[in-house]
C-alpha cells in the first residue's frame, strides 16, 4: 500500500504553521505563528515562539513550570492593566478562594520563553487557605499578536488579507478544541478557562527533558507508548494528510522568494538554493509515496522540549512523563512523528554559544535503539501485538525501521525551509542559516545511507 499525499494547502489545522507577517521584516517573510521553539531550533512557529535554550520547537521548550523572574533591565515590571487583566480572570473563571481573592493579594510573575505567547504564574498567597480542590497556581497565557496571521506579502490582495486572518482565527480556536479535549482526556493539561485573549491552564511541577535523556532506555520506551496513545486518539480534525507537504510547499514558495542584504547571510542562502530544493522536494515526495505508513493524528514536534519530566515521579518506572505544545498537531503519516523525534537525538539547542544549536550525527538512534523504541510503541498501539510469533513481530518492527527513517528524511526538509524562513524574519539569537545548512546536509547523508 502506497502513502497518498493530497493535493492542496495545509489544513489551517491546530497546527498552527500558517503563514503570517513580521511587522519588524520590511514586509519580506513569513512568520510560523510562534508558537514554541524551533521545533526544534528554536522557535518554529507556533503560537508560542521559543528560545532555543529555553524553549521547544513547537510551543514550549520551556517548560510551564519554572517562571524566572527576569533581571529589570531585561523585561520592566509587569504594567498595572496586565495585573488587573490577570487579577479578573483567575478570579471570574477558577473556584474557591480565587473567587474572594482581592487584586492585591494576587502573585503573579512571568515565565520566559514566549516570544509571541506572553506567560504568566498566577498563584494565591501562602495566607490563604483552599476552600476544596482548587489549584493555588496557574499558568496564564495571552495570546500574541502574531496569531492574527497577517500577510507578508506587499502586494497581496484584501482578500487574501481577509482570508489569511480568517486562517488565523481558525487556527487558534482549532488550537483551544484540541487542548480541551486533551486536557479532558488527561493528556495534557488541564484546562481551566479560556477567553478571547488567551486562557489559564494547570501549571506543573516539572522540567523539560534534555537531549542525553531521550536515549535512556526507560525514558524512550514511555515516549514511544505516550506517542502511541496518541497516534490512537479520534480527533474533530481533517483527516486528509494534508499538512505534511502542504506546508513545505507553503515553506518552498516563501524560500524562492527571500533575500538577504547581509553578504554572509547570502552565502548560505545561495549555498542552499544550490541543492535545487523544489526537484528534491519532488524526489521526497515520489519516494515517501512508495512507503506505506499509517495516517494517524500526529504530535509532529515531539523532542526534548516538549516532553515533561514530571515534579516526583523522576524514579517511577512508568507514567513519568508528558507531552505538551501541540500547535504542530494534525492527521499526518505515523512514520513522520517517529523518524522526527528521532533526528532529534541529534540536536541540542541549549549550546549557550553560536550557533546556540549542536549536532551530533553519531547520536541518531542505532538499530538496536530504534527497535527498542518500536517494539515499546507496538505494544502500546497495536492490540494483540504481544500475543504475535517473534517472526511476526520482527516482519512489522522491520517494515517500520524503513518507514519511519525514510520519513526522518522529510523532518529534515521540513525543518531545513523552516530554519530559512526563520533566518529572514526571527528575533531570536539563533544561528538560523547555520541550522539550515546542518538539517539539509544530514538530509543528503542520510538519504545516500539509505539508497533511496
Amino acid at each position: 500500500m502506497k502513502t497518498k499525499f493530497c493535493n492542496g494547502e495545509a489544513d489551517p489545522s491546530p497546527l498552527g504553521l500558517l503563514l503570517g507577517c513580521d511587522p519588524g521584516s520590511g514586509g519580506g517573510g513569513v512568520v510560523l505563528p510562534a508558537a514554541g521553539q524551533p521545533p526544534s531550533p528554536l522557535s518554529h512557529g507556533g503560537p508560542e515562539g521559543k528560545d532555543p535554550a529555553a524553549a521547544g520547537r513547537g510551543g514550549g521548550a520551556v517548560s510551564p513550570t519554572s517562571p524566572v523572574p527576569p533581571p529589570p533591565e531585561e523585561e520592566p515590571p509587569l504594567d498595572p492593566r496586565t495585573r488587573r487583566r490577570a487579577y479578573l480572570w483567575c478570579k471570574e473563571f477558577l473556584p474557591g478562594a480565587w473567587r474572594g481573592l482581592r487584586e492585591e493579594q494576587l502573585l503573579i510573575s512571568p515565565i520566559r520563553g514566549g516570544l509571541s505567547n506572553m506567560l504568566f504564574q498566577c498563584s494565591l498567597p501562602d495566607s490563604i487557605e483552599t476552600v476544596a480542590d482548587e489549584p493555588r497556581k496557574v499558568l496564564l497565557r495571552l495570546y500574541g499578536a502574531i496569531l492574527q496571521m497577517r500577510s507578508c506579502n506587499k502586494g497581496e490582495s484584501e482578500q487574501s488579507q481577509k482570508e489569511n486572518d480568517l486562517q488565523g482565527a481558525e487556527a487558534m480556536v482549532l488550537e483551544s478544541v484540541m487542548f480541551a479535549i486533551l486536557a479532558e482526556r488527561a493528556l495534557g493539561p488541564k484546562l481551566y478557562g479560556i477567553f478571547p485573549q488567551g486562557r489559564l491552564e494547570e501549571f506543573i511541577p516539572s522540567r523539560k527533558l534534555s537531549t542525553e535523556e531521550l536515549s535512556l532506555p526507560d525514558i524512550s520506551a514511555e515516549i514511544a507508548e505516550k506517542m502511541a496513545i496518541f497516534h490512537g486518539m479520534k480527533m474533530p480534525f481533517n483527516k486528509e494528510p494534508k499538512w505534511l507537504f502542504g506546508t513545505m510547499e507553503k515553506y518552498l514558495n516563501q524560500v524562492l522568494r527571500i533575500k538577504f542584504t547581509r553578504e554572509s547571510k547570502t552565502r548560505k542562502l545561495n549555498k542552499l538554493l544550490s541543492y535545487n530544493l523544489p526537484q528534491e522536494m519532488k524526489n521526497l515526495r515520489a519516494m515517501l509515496e512508495a512507503t506505506s505508513s499509517p495516517v494517524v493524528f500526529c504530535h509532529n514536534d515531539c523532542q526534548e522540549g516538549n516532553i515533561l519530566l514530571l515534579e516526583g515521579r523522576e524514579n517511577s518506572e512508568k507514567q513519568k512523563l508528558m507531552l505538551i505544545d501541540f500547535e504542530y498537531s494534525s492527521y499526518n503519516y505515523r512514520g513522520f512523528d517517529i523518524g522526527n523525534h528521532f533526528c532529534e537525538w541529534m540536536y541540542d539547542y541549549t549550546y549557550e554559544k553560536y550557533p546556540f544549536f549542536k549536532a551530533s550525527v553519531l547520536k541518531y538512534p542505532s538499530k538496536k535503539q530504534q527497535l527498542h523504541f518500536i517494539s515499546s510503541y507496538l505494544s502500546a498501539f497495536q492490540d494483540g501485538f504481544e500475543n504475535l510469533s517473534n517472526e511476526e513481530k520482527s516482519k512489522l518492527e522491520e517494515d517500520m525501521l524503513v518507514e519511519v527513517n525514510r520519513f526522518a528524511l522529510a523532518s529534515h526538509f521540513f525543518w531545513g525551509l523552516w530554519s530559512i524562513i526563520q533566518a529572514k524574519i526571527s528575533s531570536i539569537e539563533f544561528g538560523y542559516l547555520e541550522y539550515a545548512l546542518s538539517r539539509f546536509d544530514v538530509y543528503f547523508d542520510q538519504k545516500k545511507k539509505l539508497q533511496v
